[in-house]
């Protein structure tokens, strides 16, 4: 039940919202929608649409082909988005699993994965006005380090932010976060079922271990079709408005730390999570973020662990094209400020369906990662500063610059705040040392190599 005593529907029942963020969806998978606008207008002149029609509209989209002319090459399945790589897969990347396991650079993924999350954690859902507008008037503009709330009430409700929570004033710890769960949830998928776990077991695991309201987005709708007998790989696209969003890619970075050095493995694995609940882009956004996290275990600058990550999704997909499109502009020599008004231009933060998309998301953590230049805070400013979905963004930097770095080159204004602790909602996992996840996963890797 919610605070007012109803049931919380969100996500599990098609609003006007969803059916805009459907009709957006299938635009950009290259469906005609022209056969549907009539009933979409109608639908969407309802207050409350009706499910039963609403559902019909779905399904029937889903049965549409892609549109003559679309240029792009998006395919859902293993060995096709292979295929469409950019090199063959190699029986082996870059040597033994144990060849980038290190415990610093293992504890630097967990810890620098907590740092960028606790510094998105209050400001996500602000746009750009409000993050600028209340960090200048609190002196934290240009963003250098936690947020603090600053000295006044009257600040906080000038901007709109007064009921926040998460600021770093008011915690010991990275408190429970979507991000730091499903990375728990990864750990304790590999630890339950092994390098051979199966889409079946991933969606097995979500019901047992995870309350379905600590799930948001393509992930509820996929757990709600868990439940109703509709099993994957059909769970990530039935009725699923949000099946590109960044829900999967947020999923990405265990199977990184569990792939020290082998980007395609880790890749392989974000597969078979991804493909429950999310197509096409919203599985290669996390494929690549595992694969680049893998890569920066062993990769020499950060553009390396994206290019690496970018190499093992389909080079025709527009996740790819976005990703080489920011590459060039970095190549451009334009700075960072140019770099997220491209991105503001691009992508209307305003917008559920932009704001929370794996592509818009995905271009912020390149962003962040090349005009950072190797600097662990001002890349995870930049991550959070360009909006959008601020701590999954920080989260990935972080994840990305604690494996290049280690746990003992971090700063220590960014890591001594959390205390060494991390809450989650997952089973098992409560209240756990940072660094005790970082030993487990090393323990647990070498166990399983």
């Amino acid at each position: 039940m919610g605070h007012d005593g109803k049931v919380d529907r969100t996500w599990l029942y098609l609003s006007r919202d969803d059916l805009l963020t459907e009709r957006l969806q299938a635009e950009q998978e290259g469906i005609d929608l022209s056969p549907f606008v009539a009933e979409f207008d109608s639908l969407l002149s309802q207050e409350e649409p009706d499910q039963r029609r609403a559902e019909a509209l779905l399904d029937a989209i889903q049965t549409e082909p892609i549109r003559e002319g679309y240029p792009f090459v998006e395919p859902n399945d293993l060995q096709n988005i292979r295929d469409e790589c950019a090199m063959p897969v190699p029986t082996s990347d870059l040597g033994p699993r144990t060849s980038g396991l290190d415990l610093d650079r293992l504890h630097g993924t967990w810890l620098g994965r907590c740092c960028g999350c606790m510094l998105g954690k209050v400001t996500e859902g602000w746009r750009r006005p409000t993050m600028e507008g209340f960090l200048k008037d609190t002196g934290q503009w240009p963003l250098r380090g936690y947020i603090s709330k600053g000295p006044s009430e009257e600040i906080r409700t000038k901007h709109g932010v007064a009921g926040r929570r998460f600021w770093i004033d008011d915690h010991r710890e990275m408190p429970e976060d979507d991000d730091l769960n499903y990375t728990v949830s990864g750990f304790e998928i590999l630890r339950r079922y092994g390098r051979d776990f199966t889409p079946d077991q991933v969606a097995q695991f979500w019901m047992s271990d995870i309350p379905i309201l600590h799930v948001c987005t393509a992930e509820r709708v996929a757990y709600k079709n868990f439940v109703n007998g509709v099993l994957p790989p059909a769970s990530a696209s039935f009725r699923n408005p949000y099946r590109e969003w960044i829900g999967a890619q947020i999923r990405a970075d265990f199977w990184g730390y569990a792939n020290p050095g082998e980007p395609w493995k880790a890749a392989e694995f974000a597969w078979r999570d991804a493909s429950i609940s999310h197509v096409k882009n919203g599985i290669y956004g996390e494929m690549w973020a595992a694969a680049m996290i893998a890569a920066a275990f062993t990769a020499e600058s950060p553009q390396g662990a994206i290019e690496a990550g970018l190499a093992c999704i389909p080079q025709k997909s527009r996740l790819a094209d976005a990703l080489r499109r920011v590459i060039a502009w970095h190549g451009e020599g334009i700075d960072a400020s140019e770099a997220q008004r491209r991105i503001h231009t691009e992508w209307d933060e305003t917008r559920s369906h932009d704001w929370c998309h794996t592509i818009s998301n995905a271009m912020i953590v390149a962003i962040a990662l090349l005009w950072g230049e190797g600097d662990f805070g001002r890349t995870l400013c930049l991550a959070v500063e360009t909006c959008f979905d601020t701590d999954c963004n920080g989260a990935t930097s972080g994840s990305v610059l604690g494996a290049m770095q280690g746990a003992s080159k971090l700063p220590k204004q960014w890591t001594e705040p959390l205390h060494d602790t991390l809450e989650t909602g997952v089973q098992g996992y409560h209240r756990v040392s940072i660094k005790g996840m970082a030993e487990r996963t090393m323990e647990l890797t070498r166990r399983e190599s």
